[in-house]
């Protein structure tokens, strides 16, 4: 028995749910009279909707096919050896639902190790070999296509990427050693850390050949037939496959310097997967590449038995799978159809929210307003909106013109409202103004309507105290940008029917966002923490500790943006009207910075302005501050930030906001932009050993997103 069969053995025995991928060989004859090609197509026996992936099953799967070409082009039977995928599916990598169950180093180091040893058998046989990429590649999948000698793409295929790293791993088959050496470590740097790092950005296929990770690239319809005649006409010498010549000087090392800029800038040192996939980028500059497989299974140990690669893996779950079927929502046979949309303000939110419906519902829109010049500005926004979208090419012109005839605006509400089945408010954050908005809309709605509204932090059941029927209105708290943020708050308040509820979530799901269902606690779950959050921060600088110290210090998180540059984003007002809404419903830990209502007053939109290009605090702004003595350390301005935090989600899950921890960390990954690598926040705060000083008891069992015992 070989080492690689022993490895792969052991693997399969750990991970006994494995969906196995089949290596299926069969042999064509090719064009042109230039002989026979064994094609071996990966397939797991599911159509598209279930990606085919590598565990150590398929890899075993894969080495027997080996085998058999490996003997036939020995024997003289075959020219060459191409791979490809089922349909739409070339292999979308590793199968991490394996990766999680690996309790031991040594364990986790066979899967690296089985990896290579199977798929340099590919590079090793004794014909040219080619890989046919004829959809969605990711991850092992473009690895193994790596190993080959030749590529082509489908110019359809949709998601082509090395996701390792925002994962919290490294392309670890490969993909490190051999994309730098085949495009060059500029181009294999923007797809291994820049692309991975951007939320997963992926390459299409024209992408994919201009790179130059293929030699050729050819239309789906018969993509396969062309790719054949390529190989023949390559095997045959009349096409030669012509690279650029890869500079192994200092333009190497520029490469992997701004690799480590991008991360630094992302995750400020504190996610280790970035630094470990350009420490192989450099070491492989002199082209060892078997040096380089030794580095990958290295660092793929090291990360699979590490807590970063186990948020990422919880995260990612989250987000395929939690998001899919919201907890607590009612039965989906409850929800109405939703035929007709009003939208209650024409300002830039109730603008986009019209925007949104129109292109995902594909209904009529009404929005209205207090005046006519209000009503024309915001269907004038969402119509220019829509010719953006057709300027980019993103839709046509049949569809533009169509969803423009769906957007209109009134001033009459009843003729506007009267046979819409969702009413959603935008209107000012103020309770007085939304229990006014709704007494109107109760009048000239049918029985049947769902009033939504989108406040972010007032709550729903005082809202709705006032109406004859308050079992139609349902909090539906989108987050800016609407078109880009997938989170969707669905807030039941206490009278809230299972069947607005369940509409509710229909619609969210035909918006395509990520809802969760939220008790009506104030400012529901991401702006209560994100508040306590921001409250500790700034209380932290109005009590001396510099900005700059206060900055630095919370880096380790590798949040998005810096609190204050966030600040900035959310708008002081708006941050200082959640923070007085908290103060009133827990006044002993929510406080109203003094000085944040100075910059308000002030009407200044930050704490930053820019100078020469240059961010830098705005004079103005620190003449209105005024700051204690007390100055903290970076490493306690963390502590006292994240105890904060800690302290929150203990006792909101105590409350019952959402059902668990899982919810909490789904919010803030999808409403806040938190970091994958975290988990979320949770996590973390469990790995940080923060939940235990503080609560007493971690967040999440453990194994569930940490290495189990």
């Amino acid at each position: 028995m070989s080492t690689t069969t022993e490895l792969l053995t052991r693997g399969a025995e750990l991970f006994p749910g494995e969906v196995v991928t089949t290596a299926h060989v069969r042999h064509l004859d090719l064009p042109l009279q230039a002989g026979r090609l064994a094609l071996i197509t990966l397939d797991n026996g599911f159509d598209h909707t279930k990606p085919t992936t590598f565990g150590p099953g398929s890899l075993l799967k894969l080495s027997e096919a080996l085998d058999q070409v490996e003997a036939e082009a020995a024997a003289g039977t075959v020219v060459g050896a191409a791979i490809t995928g089922k349909p739409f599916i070339f292999a979308v990598g590793a199968d991490l639902k394996g990766v999680e169950l690996l309790q031991q180093h040594a364990d986790a180091l066979a899967i690296g190790k089985g990896g290579h040893e199977v798929f340099k058998r590919i590079a090793a046989l004794p014909v040219p070999t080619f890989a046919f990429y004829n959809g969605a590649a990711m991850g092992g999948g473009v690895e193994v296509g790596l190993h080959c000698d030749y590529r082509t793409v489908s110019a359809g295929v949709p998601a082509f990427s090395l996701p390792e790293v925002f994962l919290g791993l490294v392309p670890g088959w490969g993909g490190c050693s051999i994309l730098p050496n085949l495009i060059g470590p500029a181009k294999a740097v923007k797809v291994i850390i820049e692309n991975s790092m951007a939320q997963n950005k992926q390459l299409k296929g024209k992408d994919v050949f201009e790179l130059g990770i293929a030699d050729a690239i050819f239309e789906p319809a018969d993509f396969l037939e062309q790719s054949l005649l390529w190989a023949a006409k390559v095997l045959k010498g009349d096409v030669a496959v012509e690279r650029e010549e890869i500079d192994r000087g200092k333009a190497w090392d520029d490469a992997v310097a701004w690799g480590r800029m991008v991360a630094d800038a992302k995750v400020h040192g504190a996610a280790p997967a970035a630094y470990r996939a350009l420490d192989i980028i450099a070491q492989v500059k002199d082209q060892d590449l078997q040096a380089g497989f030794d580095a990958e299974d290295a660092a793929l140990a090291d990360l699979i038995m590490g807590g970063e690669l186990r948020s990422g893996i919880y995260a990612f779950n989250l987000v395929q799978r939690r998001a899919k079927r919201p907890v607590g929502a009612p039965d989906k046979s409850l929800a109405r159809p939703v035929s007709k949309v009003g939208v209650v303000g024409a300002g830039l939110m109730a603008s986009q929210l019209a925007l949104l419906f129109a292109r995902r519902l594909e209904v009529p829109v009404v929005l209205t307003d207090i005046d006519q010049e209000r009503v024309d500005k915001g269907v004038g926004y969402v119509h220019a909106e829509i010719d953006k979208l057709l300027g980019k090419g993103r839709i046509g012109k049949d569809k533009a013109n169509r969803l423009k005839g769906l957007v209109s605006g009134s001033l009459d509400k009843a003729a506007a409202f009267g046979d819409a089945d969702f009413v959603i408010e935008a209107v000012f954050e103020e309770m007085g103004v939304k229990q006014t908005v709704f007494a109107d809309l109760e009048n000239v709605v049918s029985p049947t309507c769902v009033l939504a509204t989108n406040t972010s932090s007032l709550s729903v059941t005082e809202m709705a105290s006032k109406l004859k029927h308050p079992e139609r209105v349902v909090g539906f708290h989108f987050f800016n940008p609407v078109a880009i943020l997938p989170l969707l708050e669905i807030v039941r308040g206490e009278k809230t029917d299972d069947v607005s509820l369940a509409t509710a979530f229909g619609v969210s799901k035909k918006l395509k966002k990520t809802a969760v269902l939220c008790k009506d606690a104030p400012a529901f779950v991401v702006n209560r923490i994100l508040t306590r959050f921001m409250g500790e921060i700034q209380g932290i600088i109005d009590e001396g500790t510099p900005i700059a110290t206060v900055e630095k210090g919370v880096e380790p998180l590798g949040l998005p943006m810096s609190p204050i540059v966030l600040l900035e984003l959310v708008g002081p007002a708006i941050a200082l009207h959640v923070s007085e809404t908290l103060h009133g419903a827990f006044p002993e830990r929510f406080t109203v910075s003094e000085n944040l209502g100075r910059v308000v007053k002030a009407g200044k939109r930050g704490f930053y302005t820019w100078v020469d290009g240059q961010q830098v605090l705005d004079p103005e702004v620190l003449e209105l501050l005024t700051f204690g003595d007390t100055v903290l350390t970076e490493e306690q301005v963390l502590g006292r930030a994240l105890e904060a935090v800690a302290q929150e989600i203990g006792l909101m899950l105590e409350e019952g906001v959402v059902a668990e921890a899982q919810d909490i960390d789904l919010c803030m990954i999808t409403g806040a932009g938190w970091p994958f690598h975290l988990g979320g926040i949770t996590p973390y705060l469990d790995r940080e050993g923060v939940s235990e000083r503080v609560n007493g008891k971690r967040f999440l069992a453990p194994g569930l997103a940490s290495v189990p015992a």
